[in-house]
């Protein structure tokens, strides 16, 4: 009974601290701010803008993402649906990036590194 309890707390917790990283990441991104979401980031990182789909080193994609969100200015981010993986390793959000000029989907994959989740 005991052992019951500490594993669903120790889940709780886990659980309540992707939940905070994944506001901050949305919060991020709704603010257009690139080095925000590079606190979060892997190195390197997979970044897809439009057709440019490449693995960067953290900088780069920090500044692409930068360039990004100058020329897109962010107004609203939603997120529309999210998941985890089979291992439960990672976790996923799709969602919806209102900006300037349009209106684009984001995916955000964090998988877990040791003992911190990091953007893929």
């Amino acid at each position: 009974m005991k052992t019951s309890a500490i594993i669903i707390f120790l889940s709780l917790i886990a659980f309540t601290e992707i939940q905070a990283q994944m506001s901050d990441i949305f919060a991020a991104i709704k603010a257009g701010d690139a080095n925000a979401l590079g606190k979060h980031m892997d190195d390197p990182v997979e970044v897809c803008i439009l057709e440019d789909q490449m693995i960067h080193s953290k900088r780069d994609a920090i500044a692409m993402i930068s360039k990004f969100f100058t020329n897109n200015r962010p107004t609203d981010f939603k997120e529309m649906h999210q998941g985890s993986s089979k291992g439960k390793d990672s976790k996923y959000t799709i969602g919806s990036l209102t900006t300037s000029s349009g209106t684009y989907r984001v995916y955000i994959l964090v998988k877990q590194r040791g003992s911190k989740n990091v953007i893929q």
